[in-house]
């Protein structure tokens, strides 16, 4: 025979909050969009391998191809690396911003903001990183730095305000 548990009983038996729809909202598309950006870099970095004359041959060691991309194309190699690294500092912080959402909103609404700004950053980021508009990109990387560290503070803030 099966029980079946109500919502609150069940989070509450592997020690989740419950959180309201939409209390969450901002961090998780945050999470979201920001995979979504690293997904999209993909789209420069092949788009440079195919002016490079890629050839199955190549996918034994797809990184010896490098020196053969042209100068834009380098550069699409470089922000699609960049985008994971990024992406893997601001995951965590959009993951503890998400487990305690009502209270980081509640003391810091300007923390939404900031997770929404974000992905939009890497992605201005990315264009231009390969379009070479150094100035541009160094603002966005600063720009993307800067939010995922407010969303650090404010959630470690959340948390040891609980």
């Amino acid at each position: 025979m099966t029980t079946v548990l109500p919502g609150p009983v069940l989070a509450a038996s592997v020690a989740l909050p419950v959180l309201p729809a939409a209390a969450g909202g901002p961090f998780a598309w945050s999470l979201v969009l920001s995979g979504a950006v690293v997904v999209l870099s993909l789209v420069p970095l092949g788009a440079g391998r195919s002016q490079a004359d890629f050839t199955p041959a190549d996918l034994a060691a797809p990184r010896a191809m490098f020196e053969r991309l042209p100068a834009w194309g380098k550069r699409a190699s470089w922000a699609h690396q960049n985008a994971f690294e990024a992406f893997t500092l601001h995951a965590p912080a959009c993951l503890l911003c998400l487990l305690v959402a009502p209270s980081v909103l509640a003391a810091a609404p300007w923390a939404g903001v900031a997770a929404w700004l974000h992905p939009a950053l890497r992605l201005a980021y990315l264009l231009a990183y390969v379009g070479n508009v150094a100035a541009l990109r160094s603002l966005c990387w600063a720009g993307g730095i800067l939010c995922t560290a407010l969303l650090y503070s404010e959630g470690l803030r959340a948390v040891l305000r609980s």
